[in-house]
């Protein structure tokens, strides 16, 4: 019995300790629209084809400075209106047979990774970079943050192919068609872009709460001179 206490004492240290993952700082995109439009850009084209955003619709891309012909033309190949959630065409049942586990929606993946390990977009920005060959694996891919992904590495075309050495660390062993800060930039884009569809009013919200503290703190001032007025004659 005393060491079934122990046990249950000491596994949620044990549990923490193996969480800690150590993450890349994601550069901060989110005020930046033309890597906001790139990194739409490259969702549609390289995540879109087995993750969907159904809570996203195309018309919100506007917020990014995109007008609705750009949208149409460029990044609409799974619907045919602007108004539209960005949808897969590609069924979870025949998902789960080739991946063995359904792609999951992105729509707020960022937030939901914020909730794990504290920044969502650091640990994407880590795990886009942290892809390695691996022949154990069914897709011939692993990854340092994602131990024993059932994700193939998408961009590696773009970013080559890494090895994992002995030491721990990543070596690109086939370079891809970018250079190292290349990749880099195009991840952080992305990254961008997947902060901003997981919250596309969170920038308002931050103006909005700055505007209310501001009424507050004027309305604060108010107050207090007519509590003074009011009570100026009572001792």
């Amino acid at each position: 019995m005393r060491k079934l206490f122990f046990a249950l004492l000491f596994m949620p240290l044990a549990a923490l300790a193996s969480a800690e993952l150590h993450l890349d700082k994601a550069p901060d995109r989110t005020h930046d629209m033309a890597a906001l439009q790139n990194g739409a850009k490259v969702f549609v084209n390289y995540c879109l084809n087995c993750h969907s955003a159904s809570y996203m619709r195309y018309n919100r891309l506007r917020d990014i400075g995109l007008s609705e012909d750009q949208i149409r033309e460029n990044l609409m190949f799974t619907a045919d209106k602007v108004g539209e959630p960005m949808r897969i065409a590609m069924q979870r049942a025949e998902a789960k047979v080739w991946f063995g586990k359904a792609p999951p929606d992105l729509t707020i993946i960022a937030r939901a990774r914020a909730s794990e390990f504290g920044s969502g977009a650091d640990w994407l920005y880590t795990y886009l970079r942290t892809f390695y060959r691996d022949d154990k694996r069914p897709t011939g891919w692993n990854n340092l943050v994602f131990e024993n992904v059932g994700m193939p590495h998408v961009l590696w075309e773009l970013q080559g192919q890494q090895v994992l050495g002995q030491d721990h660390k990543l070596s690109i062993a086939r370079p891809g068609k970018l250079k190292p800060e290349e990749y880099d930039s195009l991840v952080a884009d992305l990254v961008g872009y997947l902060r901003y569809m997981a919250e596309p009013i969170a920038e308002t919200r931050k103006q909005l709460g700055v505007a209310v503290l501001i009424a507050l703190g004027v309305l604060l001032v108010f107050s207090y001179a007519l509590k003074r007025e009011y009570w100026k004659d009572v001792h």
